[in-house]
């Protein structure tokens, strides 16, 4: 085998393993157009157990690292990424939590597949945004593939699976 054919077979290799544990894409849709169930990665699930994060454990954080502590925030479909208000397992404040946002639907639905620490690579992890009293629904004025909520923060929940 040439050089370039052995090159370019090792590149695709490593890019198949590595959107295996990180992807995003290819989640169902519900007919509403919300997210529908999706598992959660066996690698991210032996990572978030070697940081010892369990389901259920949670912090605060800043839903969008570009508006944080506003009073109103817009959120558009697609890429997000928020930043830690307080440790989550070993995971310290201010490590990045990058994931993707839904708008369809009466509440914003956001899940988070990579957290990065400061001074440390990227890790897959699943966590989601929730906050109780319908705080994650979609202010009035919002407009198709956006949603204006009424503050920046939310809890970010650790899960074995998104439901």
């Amino acid at each position: 085998m040439s050089t370039t054919k052995a090159l370019l077979l090792g590149s695709l290799v490593l890019l198949a393993t590595y959107s295996g544990c990180t992807t995003t894409g290819g989640v169902s849709l519900r007919p509403d157009g919300t997210p529908g169930p999706e598992e959660c990665p066996a690698e991210a699930k032996r990572v978030m157990e070697a940081l010892r994060l369990h389901v259920g454990d949670a912090a605060w954080v800043e839903l969008d690292a570009n508006q944080i502590s506003s009073k109103r925030i817009t959120l558009y479909d697609g890429p997000i990424e928020s930043i830690l208000n307080d440790d989550l397992g070993t995971l310290e404040e201010t490590t990045r939590l990058y994931g993707r946002v839904w708008t369809v639907g009466p509440q914003v639905v956001i899940r988070w597949y990579e957290a990065h620490p400061p001074n440390r690579g990227k890790l897959p992890i699943c966590a989601v945004a929730r906050l109780s009293y319908d705080q994650m629904r979609k202010l009035p004025e919002s407009k198709p593939g956006m949603a204006v909520l009424d503050g920046s923060t939310s809890a970010a929940y650790i899960v074995d699976s998104f439901r």
